[in-house]
C-alpha cells in the first residue's frame, strides 16, 4: 500500500524544543511527526526502542543526532543553528552584568564569530570539539572569573554541573521548517528498510528490562527472559485485546516482591501484525500514612532543586560563598526568611553539598504533621531521628506547636541527636517581625547558625539579569522564542515590592512567557499582571472571624464548640492555622474535634 503520509520521528534534546517542532509540524498536513523527549545517549536510546517499521525519518540536533546515526538504518536529518538563533540568545544575555562567553561546537562559534565581527560585540568565543573538552574549557573559564555561558545543549549540562549560569541556544521556527522539509524529500527516495535485522536489533539491545513480542492469538514469537512464568504470560494474553493500534497501552504487574512497569505497543513487520511488551522493574511507590514526614534521596533533590527557580535564575546570588560554607559544617541551622525566599531549595542546596549527601533528607513539615506523625517522629524505634548520619529538615518551623518544640528541644540534647545528624530548620517571618521565643530557645540551646534570605525587592538591581536567566528555562520548557523586556516592563518589576518574593516573581515570569507570543515582553502585559497581583494582596482576609450566637442560655461548653467548628471551618479545614488563631495547641484542638463528634462536652478537663 503506497503511504500518503511521511512519518517523522522527532528526538528533541529539551521539552522546549519538543513542543516548539510539534507546533512547526502543524504547517505540514501530510506529515505525522511523533516527538519524544531524549539529549544524547537518552535519545539514542528511545531510538533503540522504536519498533521498526514504524517512521521513514529522524529529525533530531547537535550530538543526539550524531548518536542516533550509530543505531538506525533510517536517515538522520540535523536541526541546524541559524545565525538568527544565536543572535537571539545574545540579545537576551545582554541583561546579564557579570562576564561570559560563548562556548560550543562550530555549529555555534561559527555563526557567533559572524555576528560578532558584523556587530561589533567583543565577547569570548570559544570552539569545542567533544564532551571531555567541554569540561576543560568551562574550568579554564571558571578560574579566570566568568560565570555564565552562552551555549549548545552539551556545553548547557556541563556548565549547569559546575554551577554555571547558562543560556542555551534554540532553534527557531525557521531551523525547524528547514529540517522537516529535508525530512520529507528524504523520506521520498528512502525505500523499505531490513526490518528484520531492525526488529532484532531495537527489541535485543539492553533496555533494562524484560522485552516479550507475542502472536495475535496469545502465542511467545521472542522474549528476552531467561524463563518468562506462566503468570506474567497470563497477564500479558488477558490484555492483548486492550492494546490501541496506534500509541501504546502501560499497565503494572507484581511479581513476588517486585513491580513491572509494562508498556504495550502493537509491532507491524513485513506486514504481520504481533504485539511488543516492555516490562521494566519499577520501585513500588510507598503511600505514607504519615503526614508532614517525607524522605528523599540525593537523585531526588537533585532533580527538584535542578528545576526549581533558584538554580535555573542563579537567585542564591552573593550569598553564594555563605551558604556553601553553611554546608560544610554540621552544626543545626535555621534558614529564615519571608514567604517565597526559597527556604526549602536552600535546605535541599546545603544538604547536596554536604558530607551527608549520600544518606536521606528527611522533611518534617511541622504545618502538616499530626499526633500520630510526631509521635513517630519522636517514638519509633525505625524513626529516622534514631538513624546515624541522615539530614533532618524541620521546615515550617513557626508552626510548631509548644508542646511538640519543648519535646524536640529535650530530645536533641538529652541523645546527643545533633551529633549523630545534621538539623536544618526554616521558619518564616514577616517583615521586622522578632525572633520567636521558641527560636531563640533552640538558638541559644543548640548553638545554632542561623542564614538570613533577602527578600527580593532588596534585590531590585538584580531582576533583569534573574528575569533573563529564568525566561531563558522558560524558552526552553515552553517552545517560546522570547528576547527579553520593553524597557518601561523591566522597571516596572524594578518597582514592585514582591511581597511574596521569589514565588510571586517566579509565578508572575510563567505568566507573562505563556501570554506572550512575540519576541518580547510588552509593558502593557506587565501592567496588567501586577495590577492584578496588586488587587489579589488587597483583598479582604480570606478567614473571617468566627461569629457566635450571643444566646446566653447556650452552656459554655456549647459555645466553645461553635467557636472551634467556625475558626476550623474559616480556615478550610486546615486545623493548624485554627489552632495559631485560637491561642491553643493542635493537640487541645483536636481533643475538641473529638469530643464534638462524640456528643461530649467540650471542656478539656
Amino acid at each position: 500500500m503506497v503511504e500518503t503520509h511521511t512519518r517523522i520521528l522527532g528526538i528533541a534534546p529539551y521539552d522546549g524544543m519538543r513542543t516548539a517542532m510539534e507546533q512547526a509540524a502543524q504547517a505540514y498536513p501530510n506529515v505525522e511527526l511523533e516527538v519524544y523527549t531524549g539529549d544524547l545517549e537518552e535519545g539514542q536510546a528511545i531510538v533503540q526502542r522504536m519498533a521498526p517499521n514504524s517512521y521513514d525519518c529522524i529529525i533530531s540536533r547537535g550530538g543526539t543526532a550524531t548518536l542516533i546515526r550509530q543505531v538506525t538504518d533510517l536517515p538522520v536529518v540535523d536541526i541546524h543553528i541559524s545565525v538568527y538563533d544565536v543572535l537571539r540568545t545574545m540579545k537576551l544575555a545582554e541583561n546579564y552584568t557579570s562576564l561570559y562567553a560563548i562556548v560550543g561546537f562550530p555549529s555555534i562559534t561559527e555563526p557567533a564569530h559572524t555576528l560578532c565581527s558584523l556587530l561589533n560585540f567583543d565577547l569570548d568565543i570559544l570552539t569545542v570539539r567533544s564532551a571531555e573538552e567541554v569540561r576543560h574549557t568551562l574550568e579554564r573559564l571558571k578560574q579566570g572569573g566568568y560565570r555564565m555561558v552562552v551555549c549548545d545543549m552539551v556545553t548547557h549540562t556541563i556548565a549547569r554541573e559546575m554551577g554555571f549560569d547558562a543560556f542555551l541556544i534554540t532553534s527557531g521556527i525557521e531551523s525547524l521548517h528547514s529540517a522537516i522539509d529535508q525530512a520529507v524529500n528524504i523520506s521520498t527516495w528512502f525505500g523499505q528498510l531490513r526490518q528484520e535485522n531492525l526488529f532484532l536489533r531495537s527489541i535485543t539491545q539492553e533496555q533494562g528490562g524484560r522485552v516479550v513480542v507475542m502472536e495475535p492469538d496469545g502465542s511467545l514469537y521472542y522474549n528476552n527472559m531467561k524463563d518468562i512464568s506462566p503468570e506474567l504470560h497470563r497477564c500479558l494474553q488477558t490484555h492483548l485485546r486492550e492494546i490501541p493500534a496506534t500509541g501504546s497501552l502501560k499497565f503494572y504487574y507484581t511479581e513476588r516482591s517486585q513491580l513491572y512497569s509494562i508498556t504495550a505497543q502493537v509491532l507491524l513487520m513485513n506486514n504481520v501484525q504481533r504485539y511488543l511488551f516492555y516490562c521494566v522493574p519499577s520501585r513500588i511507590p510507598l503511600h505514607s500514612n504519615r503526614p508532614g514526614l517525607r524522605s528523599l534521596n540525593k537523585g531526588e533533590c537533585e532533580y527538584l532543586f535542578s528545576n526549581s527557580f533558584y538554580s535555573l535564575s542563579g537567585a542564591m546570588g552573593t550569598q553564594d560563598a555563605e551558604i556553601n560554607a553553611l554546608a560544610a559544617v554540621r552544626q543545626p541551622l535555621f534558614i529564615c526568611g519571608e514567604p517565597g525566599t526559597g527556604k526549602e531549595q536552600i535546605a535541599r542546596y546545603l544538604y547536596l553539598h554536604s558530607a551527608l549527601v549520600n544518606r536521606p533528607l528527611v522533611v518534617a513539615n511541622c504545618a502538616l504533621m499530626n499526633d500520630k506523625s510526631w509521635d513517630f517522629l519522636l517514638n519509633h524505634y525505625n524513626s529516622p531521628l534514631n538513624a546515624n548520619g541522615n539530614t533532618v529538615y524541620f521546615q515550617n518551623f513557626e508552626a510548631i506547636p509548644e508542646q511538640w518544640s519543648a519535646e524536640l528541644l529535650a530530645a536533641i540534647e538529652e541523645t546527643g541527636l545533633a551529633r549523630r545528624v545534621r538539623l536544618l530548620f526554616s521558619r518564616s517571618v514577616r517583615p521586622e517581625e522578632p525572633v520567636s521565643p521558641v527560636t531563640r530557645r533552640f538558638i541559644e540551646r543548640l548553638g545554632a547558625l542561623t542564614l538570613e534570605l533577602p527578600p527580593l525587592r532588596s534585590r531590585s538591581d538584580e531582576i533583569p539579569s534573574l528575569s533573563s536567566l529564568y525566561l531563558n528555562s522558560l524558552n526552553l520548557e515552553l517552545g517560546k522564542q522570547i528576547s527579553g523586556f520593553e524597557p518601561r516592563a523591566i522597571e516596572m518589576l524594578r518597582q514592585y515590592p514582591w511581597p511574596n518574593n521569589y514565588t510571586q516573581f517566579k509565578n508572575l515570569l510563567r505568566s507573562l512567557a505563556t501570554l506572550t507570543n512575540g519576541p518580547y515582553i510588552r509593558s502593557s502585559s506587565v501592567a496588567d499582571l501586577l495590577s492584578k497581583e496588586r488587587s489579589l494582596r488587597s483583598a479582604p482576609a480570606a478567614h473571617p472571624a468566627a461569629v457566635v450566637s450571643t444566646d446566653t442560655s447556650r452552656t459554655l461548653e456549647s459555645i466553645i464548640g461553635e467557636v472551634v467548628q467556625q475558626t476550623v471551618a474559616a480556615h478550610g479545614g486546615n486545623r493548624a492555622a485554627a489552632a495559631r488563631q485560637l491561642g491553643i495547641s493542635r493537640t487541645t484542638l483536636w481533643r475538641y474535634l473529638g469530643k464534638i463528634e462524640a456528643g461530649e462536652p467540650t471542656d478539656p478537663t
